[in-house]
Protein backbone atom coordinates (compact mmCIF):
# COMPACT_ATOMS: atom_id res chain seq x y z
CA UNK A 1 0.00 0.00 0.00
CA UNK A 2 1.50 2.92 -0.87
CA UNK A 3 -0.33 6.40 0.45
CA UNK A 4 -2.16 8.05 3.02
CA UNK A 5 -1.54 6.58 6.32
CA UNK A 6 1.29 4.42 5.23
CA UNK A 7 5.10 4.89 5.62
CA UNK A 8 6.91 6.45 2.65
CA UNK A 9 7.58 4.40 -0.78
CA UNK A 10 11.02 4.33 -1.55
CA UNK A 11 12.48 3.94 -4.74
CA UNK A 12 16.22 2.94 -5.22
CA UNK A 13 16.58 3.97 -8.66
CA UNK A 14 19.52 2.35 -10.39
CA UNK A 15 18.85 3.65 -13.57
CA UNK A 16 21.09 3.20 -16.21
CA UNK A 17 24.21 3.15 -13.58
CA UNK A 18 24.48 -0.48 -14.64
CA UNK A 19 27.05 0.81 -16.91
CA UNK A 20 25.45 -2.01 -19.53
CA UNK A 21 27.06 -4.52 -17.75
CA UNK A 22 24.54 -7.40 -15.00
CA UNK A 23 27.48 -7.61 -12.55
CA UNK A 24 26.80 -4.02 -11.87
CA UNK A 25 23.57 -4.54 -11.86
CA UNK A 26 23.18 -6.83 -9.77
CA UNK A 27 25.50 -5.46 -7.07
CA UNK A 28 23.20 -1.75 -7.62
CA UNK A 29 20.62 -4.39 -6.35
CA UNK A 30 22.07 -5.28 -3.59
CA UNK A 31 23.03 -2.13 -2.31
CA UNK A 32 19.22 -1.32 -2.34
CA UNK A 33 18.11 -4.18 -0.51
CA UNK A 34 20.95 -3.13 2.26
CA UNK A 35 19.89 0.36 2.37
CA UNK A 36 15.90 -0.62 2.83
CA UNK A 37 14.79 0.35 -0.02
CA UNK A 38 11.12 -0.33 -1.25
CA UNK A 39 12.05 -1.06 -4.60
CA UNK A 40 14.97 -0.84 -6.73
CA UNK A 41 14.47 0.65 -10.48
CA UNK A 42 15.95 0.47 -14.09
CA UNK A 43 14.95 2.08 -17.01
CA UNK A 44 13.72 0.10 -20.45
CA UNK A 45 13.86 1.46 -23.66
CA UNK A 46 14.09 0.35 -27.68
CA UNK A 47 16.97 3.22 -28.48
CA UNK A 48 15.77 3.01 -32.06
CA UNK A 49 12.11 3.67 -30.73
CA UNK A 50 12.62 6.89 -28.83
CA UNK A 51 15.55 8.51 -31.33
CA UNK A 52 15.51 9.39 -34.89
CA UNK A 53 18.23 8.55 -37.21
CA UNK A 54 19.73 12.19 -36.96
CA UNK A 55 19.45 11.61 -33.04
CA UNK A 56 21.22 8.09 -33.20
CA UNK A 57 24.16 9.57 -35.21
CA UNK A 58 24.61 12.64 -33.17
CA UNK A 59 28.53 12.96 -32.01
CA UNK A 60 28.94 12.25 -28.63
CA UNK A 61 32.37 12.42 -27.65
CA UNK A 62 32.53 13.51 -23.81
CA UNK A 63 34.31 12.07 -20.68
CA UNK A 64 31.12 10.13 -20.22
CA UNK A 65 30.55 8.90 -23.27
CA UNK A 66 30.46 5.00 -24.42
CA UNK A 67 30.54 5.22 -28.03
CA UNK A 68 31.52 7.96 -30.82
CA UNK A 69 27.86 8.89 -31.45
CA UNK A 70 24.76 9.01 -29.23
CA UNK A 71 23.04 6.00 -30.33
CA UNK A 72 26.55 3.68 -29.62
CA UNK A 73 26.51 5.30 -26.12
CA UNK A 74 22.63 4.46 -25.56
CA UNK A 75 22.95 1.02 -26.95
CA UNK A 76 26.02 0.20 -24.65
CA UNK A 77 23.87 1.16 -21.44
CA UNK A 78 20.93 -1.18 -22.58
CA UNK A 79 20.34 -4.76 -21.00
CA UNK A 80 18.47 -7.44 -23.27
CA UNK A 81 15.26 -8.67 -22.11
CA UNK A 82 16.51 -11.80 -20.32
CA UNK A 83 18.90 -9.65 -18.94
CA UNK A 84 15.23 -7.98 -17.03
CA UNK A 85 14.11 -11.37 -16.27
CA UNK A 86 17.30 -12.63 -14.31
CA UNK A 87 17.16 -9.03 -12.46
CA UNK A 88 13.30 -9.08 -11.43
CA UNK A 89 13.65 -12.30 -10.06
CA UNK A 90 17.33 -11.65 -8.06
CA UNK A 91 15.69 -8.22 -6.94
CA UNK A 92 12.31 -10.50 -5.51
CA UNK A 93 15.20 -12.79 -3.98
CA UNK A 94 16.59 -9.28 -1.89
CA UNK A 95 12.95 -8.86 -0.59
CA UNK A 96 13.08 -5.67 -3.28
CA UNK A 97 9.67 -4.92 -5.87
CA UNK A 98 10.89 -4.44 -9.22
CA UNK A 99 10.29 -1.79 -11.20
CA UNK A 100 11.52 -0.33 -14.71
CA UNK A 101 10.67 2.99 -16.34
CA UNK A 102 9.17 2.80 -19.80
CA UNK A 103 10.31 4.76 -22.39
CA UNK A 104 8.75 3.47 -25.41
CA UNK A 105 5.16 1.45 -25.73
CA UNK A 106 7.16 -1.68 -26.65
CA UNK A 107 9.11 -1.27 -23.19
CA UNK A 108 5.73 -0.76 -21.64
CA UNK A 109 4.39 -4.08 -22.95
CA UNK A 110 7.83 -6.00 -22.04
CA UNK A 111 7.23 -4.49 -18.66
CA UNK A 112 3.94 -5.70 -18.11
CA UNK A 113 4.80 -9.13 -19.45
CA UNK A 114 7.47 -9.22 -17.18
CA UNK A 115 5.04 -8.67 -14.29
CA UNK A 116 5.77 -5.52 -12.90
CA UNK A 117 3.18 -4.14 -10.55
CA UNK A 118 3.62 -0.29 -10.88
CA UNK A 119 4.80 1.81 -14.00
CA UNK A 120 7.30 4.64 -13.25
CA UNK A 121 7.26 7.07 -16.16
CA UNK A 122 10.23 9.59 -16.12
CA UNK A 123 9.69 13.37 -16.52
CA UNK A 124 10.67 12.94 -20.09
CA UNK A 125 7.64 11.64 -21.11
CA UNK A 126 5.34 13.40 -19.09
CA UNK A 127 4.36 15.42 -22.28
CA UNK A 128 4.10 12.34 -24.38
CA UNK A 129 0.42 11.84 -24.13
CA UNK A 130 -0.03 8.60 -26.37
CA UNK A 131 2.51 6.77 -24.12
CA UNK A 132 0.84 7.94 -21.20
CA UNK A 133 -2.21 6.54 -22.31
CA UNK A 134 -0.94 3.36 -23.62
CA UNK A 135 0.38 2.78 -19.95
CA UNK A 136 -2.67 3.81 -18.30
CA UNK A 137 -5.08 1.36 -20.20
CA UNK A 138 -3.01 -1.54 -18.38
CA UNK A 139 -4.97 -0.39 -15.37
CA UNK A 140 -1.91 -0.37 -12.79
CA UNK A 141 -0.49 2.24 -10.77
CA UNK A 142 1.33 4.92 -12.43
CA UNK A 143 3.58 7.12 -11.21
CA UNK A 144 4.19 10.27 -13.17
CA UNK A 145 7.51 12.62 -12.49
CA UNK A 146 7.37 16.10 -13.37
CA UNK A 147 10.92 17.28 -14.45
CA UNK A 148 10.88 19.91 -17.15
CA UNK A 149 6.90 20.60 -17.22
CA UNK A 150 4.43 23.22 -17.00
CA UNK A 151 1.55 23.11 -14.26
CA UNK A 152 -0.72 22.58 -17.61
CA UNK A 153 1.44 20.33 -19.11
CA UNK A 154 1.14 17.96 -15.37
CA UNK A 155 -2.70 19.20 -15.75
CA UNK A 156 -3.24 17.17 -18.70
CA UNK A 157 -0.89 14.18 -17.85
CA UNK A 158 -2.69 14.11 -14.77
CA UNK A 159 -6.41 13.77 -16.77
CA UNK A 160 -4.99 11.39 -19.39
CA UNK A 161 -4.13 9.21 -17.27
CA UNK A 162 -6.99 9.18 -14.70
CA UNK A 163 -9.43 8.93 -17.60
CA UNK A 164 -8.40 5.21 -17.45
CA UNK A 165 -6.78 4.52 -14.26
CA UNK A 166 -7.51 6.21 -10.80
CA UNK A 167 -4.08 4.45 -9.37
CA UNK A 168 -1.60 7.95 -9.78
CA UNK A 169 1.26 9.45 -8.34
CA UNK A 170 2.89 12.70 -9.12
CA UNK A 171 6.31 13.20 -7.98
CA UNK A 172 7.78 16.32 -7.68
CA UNK A 173 10.90 16.39 -9.68
CA UNK A 174 13.54 19.31 -11.27
CA UNK A 175 15.32 17.71 -14.42
CA UNK A 176 18.71 18.96 -14.00
CA UNK A 177 21.74 17.20 -12.80
CA UNK A 178 22.99 17.70 -9.79
CA UNK A 179 19.88 20.06 -8.89
CA UNK A 180 20.92 23.02 -7.03
CA UNK A 181 19.10 23.58 -3.67
CA UNK A 182 17.31 26.70 -4.86
CA UNK A 183 15.46 24.61 -7.88
CA UNK A 184 14.16 22.02 -5.99
CA UNK A 185 10.63 23.96 -5.56
CA UNK A 186 9.17 20.78 -2.59
CA UNK A 187 6.80 23.38 -1.84
CA UNK A 188 5.30 22.06 -5.38
CA UNK A 189 4.14 19.00 -3.57
CA UNK A 190 1.53 21.22 -1.55
CA UNK A 191 0.24 22.76 -4.69
CA UNK A 192 -0.34 18.86 -6.17
CA UNK A 193 -1.62 18.27 -3.31
CA UNK A 194 -4.23 20.97 -3.32
CA UNK A 195 -5.21 20.33 -7.23
CA UNK A 196 -4.88 16.45 -7.45
CA UNK A 197 -6.88 13.92 -5.72
CA UNK A 198 -3.77 11.29 -5.69
CA UNK A 199 -0.23 10.16 -4.72
CA UNK A 200 2.18 12.79 -4.39
CA UNK A 201 5.75 12.85 -3.76
CA UNK A 202 9.42 13.23 -4.57
CA UNK A 203 11.65 12.57 -7.25
CA UNK A 204 15.84 14.31 -6.95
CA UNK A 205 18.58 14.73 -8.25
CA UNK A 206 20.42 17.04 -5.73
CA UNK A 207 23.74 16.54 -4.12
CA UNK A 208 23.10 15.25 -0.36
CA UNK A 209 20.55 13.33 1.93
CA UNK A 210 18.82 15.96 3.84
CA UNK A 211 16.26 17.25 0.86
CA UNK A 212 14.22 13.35 0.80
CA UNK A 213 13.33 13.32 5.04
CA UNK A 214 12.56 16.72 4.34
CA UNK A 215 9.40 16.44 1.33
CA UNK A 216 8.42 13.41 3.48
CA UNK A 217 8.22 15.81 6.22
CA UNK A 218 5.81 18.08 3.75
CA UNK A 219 3.93 15.23 2.91
CA UNK A 220 5.57 12.66 0.38
CA UNK A 221 4.75 9.37 0.13
CA UNK A 222 6.73 8.05 -2.44
CA UNK A 223 10.63 9.42 -2.56
CA UNK A 224 12.71 7.88 -5.56
CA UNK A 225 16.76 8.79 -5.57
CA UNK A 226 19.26 7.83 -8.08
CA UNK A 227 22.35 5.78 -6.27
CA UNK A 228 25.25 4.66 -8.21
CA UNK A 229 28.36 2.01 -6.83
CA UNK A 230 30.87 4.94 -7.35
CA UNK A 231 30.11 8.54 -7.93
CA UNK A 232 33.26 8.64 -9.77
CA UNK A 233 32.73 5.92 -12.58
CA UNK A 234 31.86 6.98 -15.96
CA UNK A 235 28.47 8.23 -17.20
CA UNK A 236 25.78 10.92 -17.07
CA UNK A 237 24.07 10.28 -13.78
CA UNK A 238 26.17 8.71 -11.40
CA UNK A 239 27.56 12.64 -9.90
CA UNK A 240 23.92 13.24 -8.88
CA UNK A 241 23.36 9.83 -7.50
CA UNK A 242 24.20 8.89 -3.99
CA UNK A 243 26.53 6.02 -2.77
CA UNK A 244 25.97 3.27 -0.84
CA UNK A 245 26.39 4.66 2.23
CA UNK A 246 24.55 7.74 1.32
CA UNK A 247 21.24 6.05 0.17
CA UNK A 248 21.27 3.86 3.29
CA UNK A 249 22.37 7.27 5.55
CA UNK A 250 19.06 8.88 3.40
CA UNK A 251 16.15 6.05 4.00
CA UNK A 252 17.60 5.64 7.45
CA UNK A 253 16.65 9.91 7.89
CA UNK A 254 13.67 8.89 6.34
CA UNK A 255 11.99 6.43 8.91
CA UNK A 256 13.30 8.92 11.65
CA UNK A 257 11.61 11.62 10.57
CA UNK A 258 8.64 9.19 10.20
CA UNK A 259 8.42 7.80 13.72
CA UNK A 260 9.07 11.83 14.91
CA UNK A 261 5.85 13.10 13.16
CA UNK A 262 4.13 11.03 15.70
CA UNK A 263 0.75 11.93 16.67
CA UNK A 264 -1.51 14.76 16.52
CA UNK A 265 -1.76 14.76 20.36
CA UNK A 266 -0.21 16.49 23.21
CA UNK A 267 0.28 14.46 25.78
CA UNK A 268 2.77 13.67 28.76
CA UNK A 269 4.26 10.20 27.69
CA UNK A 270 4.74 7.57 29.91
CA UNK A 271 8.70 7.83 29.08
CA UNK A 272 8.71 11.50 30.26
CA UNK A 273 7.15 10.83 33.96
CA UNK A 274 10.57 10.04 35.49
CA UNK A 275 12.00 12.81 33.70
CA UNK A 276 9.14 15.35 34.37
CA UNK A 277 9.32 14.21 38.45
CA UNK A 278 13.29 15.04 38.46
CA UNK A 279 13.03 18.20 36.55
CA UNK A 280 9.47 19.88 37.42
CA UNK A 281 8.46 22.22 40.28
CA UNK A 282 6.52 21.21 42.97
CA UNK A 283 4.94 23.53 45.78
CA UNK A 284 7.15 23.64 48.74
CA UNK A 285 6.82 25.07 52.10
CA UNK A 286 8.82 28.30 52.30
CA UNK A 287 8.54 28.84 56.25
CA UNK A 288 7.62 25.98 58.92
CA UNK A 289 3.67 25.10 58.79
CA UNK A 290 2.02 24.00 61.70
CA UNK A 291 -0.94 21.44 61.33
CA UNK A 292 -4.21 22.77 60.72
CA UNK A 293 -2.84 26.18 59.51
CA UNK A 294 -4.71 28.05 56.55
CA UNK A 295 -2.28 28.20 53.61
CA UNK A 296 -1.36 31.44 52.55
CA UNK A 297 1.14 32.91 49.52
CA UNK A 298 3.86 34.02 51.37
CA UNK A 299 4.31 30.03 53.12
CA UNK A 300 4.67 28.95 49.34
CA UNK A 301 7.33 28.98 47.17
CA UNK A 302 8.40 26.43 44.10
CA UNK A 303 10.82 24.13 44.00
CA UNK A 304 11.84 20.72 42.40
CA UNK A 305 11.83 18.25 42.68
CA UNK A 306 7.94 17.61 40.35
CA UNK A 307 6.55 14.98 42.79
CA UNK A 308 4.54 16.83 44.48
CA UNK A 309 1.26 19.41 44.09
CA UNK A 310 1.89 21.34 40.90
CA UNK A 311 2.44 24.83 40.95
CA UNK A 312 -0.11 25.39 38.51
CA UNK A 313 -2.32 24.91 41.52
CA UNK A 314 -1.32 27.79 43.58
CA UNK A 315 -4.49 29.30 44.14
CA UNK A 316 -6.24 26.51 44.17
CA UNK A 317 -4.51 25.49 46.89
CA UNK A 318 -4.08 29.17 49.06
CA UNK A 319 -6.42 29.11 51.61
CA UNK A 320 -6.41 25.45 52.30
CA UNK A 321 -5.17 24.00 55.78
CA UNK A 322 -2.60 21.22 56.41
CA UNK A 323 -3.29 17.70 57.66
CA UNK A 324 0.73 17.51 59.45
CA UNK A 325 3.01 20.07 60.52
CA UNK A 326 5.24 20.85 57.64
CA UNK A 327 8.98 21.89 57.87
CA UNK A 328 10.40 24.47 56.00
CA UNK A 329 11.72 23.68 52.69
CA UNK A 330 9.80 20.26 51.68
CA UNK A 331 7.77 19.20 49.04
CA UNK A 332 4.22 19.49 49.71
CA UNK A 333 1.85 16.51 48.16
CA UNK A 334 -2.03 15.53 48.04
CA UNK A 335 -2.31 14.19 50.92
CA UNK A 336 -0.84 16.89 53.08
CA UNK A 337 -3.72 18.90 52.12
CA UNK A 338 -7.47 19.32 53.39
CA UNK A 339 -8.86 19.58 49.77
CA UNK A 340 -12.25 20.26 52.10
CA UNK A 341 -11.44 22.73 54.32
Amino acid sequence: MVGAGQPAFVIAEAGINHQGEMKYARQLIDIAAFAGADAVKFQKRKVERILTREGLDMPYANDNSFGKTYGEHKRVLELSDENYRELKSYAESKGLIFLASAWDEESADFLEELGVPAFKMASADLSNLPLLEHVARKGKPVILSTGMASMAEVQAAFEVVSRHNRQLALLQCTSTYPCRFENINLRVMQTFARKFPCVIGYSGHELGISIPPVAVALGAKIIERHFTIDRTMRGSDHAASLEPGGLQKMIRDIRHVELALGSENKEILPEEIPIREKLAKSLVSAVPIPRGSSLSRSMLTTKGPGTGVSPARMQEVIGKRVRRDLPEDVVIHEEDIEWNS
